[in-house]
């Protein structure tokens, strides 16, 4: 499947709004039209990467886990998995699971000359298609833990509400006991953050983009089914394991986004 430019990509509109180069004019168009409605949305793509970089840098400097599987990786960017996991273990392996074109167009280019990286084209949100697939069963060893990363990606899925959960519980019946898994998704507060909330969901899900929805704490706390949470739960991404003291005040786009890391018994 080649690249459409007149339809937006999800991997490429969060690349916009990390200020990125690799995407089109229509992608630019879903940014500015939710930023119109959610000015301060641009934090909630640098959150979710700040949290991705926080918990598998925690995954690979506490837990011993060696091997990462990383759902709807995107577009490579600064301080990507493999190169924040290969930093504390350099024999860490990484497998990257997405099926945008683009994204897989510049990752198989940019990991060619890493052994232990690979790009895998497959749907994140038809589990067995990812467990099974021949690559990852090469690189990935599931009689031992593994990090099951699912950083931003539930949110666009477009169905019904409670599929999402049981997605993720396909993932965890096949996950080795000693695993563990990191999510993050779109929050709404249930407070007075909720009208911006609701509004960029709007904007997401009726652009070209297409998807976007927003849940509440304990809708997200529930796609973690009965893992063990690690401290401190499933919280605000700006409150988990912050780098250092907070010196300015939240934005309203950090009050809505969320999620938490948990572990397999």
């Amino acid at each position: 499947m080649g690249v459409d430019p007149t339809r937006a990509s999800i991997a490429r509109v969060y690349d916009a709004f990390l200020g990125g180069k690799d995407n089109y004019e229509i992608d630019r168009q879903v940014r500015d039209g939710v930023l119109t409605e959610a000015p301060y949305a641009a934090h909630m793509a640098v959150e979710n990467r700040d949290f991705l970089i926080r918990s598998v840098r925690f995954l690979a400097q506490q837990t011993g886990i060696t091997q990462y599987l990383d759902c709807g990786s995107g577009l490579p960017t600064a301080e990507n998995t493999h190169q924040v996991v290969q930093r504390v273990n350099p024999d860490a392996e990484v497998v990257y699971i997405d099926n945008d074109p683009v994204v897989l167009a510049h990752g198989r280019a940019l990991l060619e000359e890493n052994d232990h990286t690979t790009l895998v084209d497959a749907d994140i949100f038809a589990p067995e298609d990812v467990l099974d697939n021949d690559v990852v069963r090469a690189h990935i060893d599931f009689t031992e833990p593994i990090a099951l990363l699912h950083i931003g990606t539930l949110h666009h899925y477009e169905g019904p509400a409670d599929k999402p959960a049981e997605i993720m519980r396909r993932y965890y019946e096949r996950l080795p006991s000693g695993s563990f898994v990191a999510l993050s998704h779109f929050l709404d507060p249930e407070n007075e953050h909720t009208p911006m909330a609701r509004r960029a969901e709007e904007k997401f899900r009726h652009s070209p983009m297409g998807s976007g929805s927003f849940r509440t704490m304990e809708e997200i706390r529930s796609l973690f089914g009965d893992l063990e949470l690690v401290e401190p739960g499933v919280i605000r991404l700006a409150d988990w394991w912050q780098d250092g003291p907070r010196l300015t005040p939240l934005n309203e786009a950090q009050h809505c986004i969320a999620g938490g890391v948990a572990r397999k018994p």
